[in-house]
């Protein structure tokens, strides 16, 4: 039996139990400690490829929870590691088959890019949600109309149905901030989102009425970083930062772009964005002047 082996074992019992975060995070556990025992066993990833008739880049990205894996190339992987424990391979075995499992975003495929559903799952996921905000607010604390004007500006020629499905599914992401173990959301707006009128006056008036009650819960703290800042850390663009309870899951840093995203878990990039989120954070206003701040923009839109 390997060395890691009762470690992983007990890892994964975990997660079968508790598996918030869906298959994203599950492809990423499992394959953190298929990576383990592998270099327990002093095995290279072309050796393991061979074992399950694939190339060493298949095992790569098995191993960084990028695929789903399949239960025989799983059995195979753990002969081949020298974990021959009947429990400890069906808790593997058990995981495998539940990364193949759609997550609850699953009902929005038709309007949900591939590139954010690893999103999703890993803000599931998360103990803490940092987040920088230029142009528009953050999806977590949308209201519906908002919403509706992002989806719409984003595609404007969509059919009604998939406008409406894009607001169904932010709405759904939503009930993520309610749970009894639900994340810590701390979000910094920059001035600018908070007075383009999207959706026009009356859309805005509400979605700053959401936003005051939206700080006031205990698991959210909200910043604004004002015009009078001049320029910011950031460098003019969107940036969050999740961080998990889980040892397995490194900090991982989301940028979404226009047509896709970058997912950043390298130690220095994350401590460089933890470092710019540090100083934005110091820059910005505190969350009681936010909130004044809040209640001025409400006052000027009547």
């Amino acid at each position: 039996m390997s060395a890691a082996q009762p470690h992983s074992d007990l890892s994964l019992r975990r997660y079968l139990e508790h598996p918030r975060g869906g298959p994203t995070v599950l492809r990423i556990v499992l394959g953190t400690q298929l990576r383990r025992l592998r270099e327990a066993a002093g095995i290279t990833r072309e050796a393991a490829g061979d074992a399950i008739r694939a190339s060493h880049a298949k095992i790569s990205r098995l191993e960084l929870g990028r695929v789903s894996c399949k239960e025989r190339d799983v059995a195979d992987l753990l002969t081949l590691y020298g974990v021959l424990d009947s429990a400890a391979r069906a808790t593997f075995l058990t995981l495998a088959r539940r990364t193949s499992t759609p997550g609850w975003w699953h009902q929005y495929s038709d309007v949900l890019p591939s590139w954010f559903e690893t999103h999703l799952g890993l803000e599931s996921a998360a103990s803490v949600i940092r987040t920088y905000e230029v142009q528009f607010v953050p999806g977590l604390l949308q209201t519906p109309e908002y919403a509706r004007a992002v989806a719409l500006l984003g595609h404007p020629g969509s059919a009604p149905e998939e406008t409406a499905q894009r607001v169904a599914l932010r709405m759904q992401r939503q009930q993520l901030l309610a749970l009894a173990d639900a994340p810590r959301l701390w979000a910094i707006l920059d001035e600018a989102c908070l007075r383009r009128p999207l959706g026009g006056p009356e859309v805005m008036a509400d979605q700053l009425r959401h936003l005051l009650e939206m700080a006031r819960r205990p698991n959210v703290t909200l910043q604004i970083a004002p015009f009078a800042l001049g320029g910011l850390a950031a460098a003019g663009g969107p940036i969050t930062i999740l961080r998990f309870l889980e040892p397995d899951l490194p900090d991982i840093v989301y940028l979404e772009q226009l047509t896709s995203a970058l997912y950043l878990d390298k130690r220095d990039d994350v401590d460089h964005y933890l470092a710019v989120m540090d100083r934005l954070s110091a820059q910005a206003e505190s969350p009681r002047q936010s909130l004044a701040m809040l209640e001025q923009l409400l006052e000027q839109l009547g």
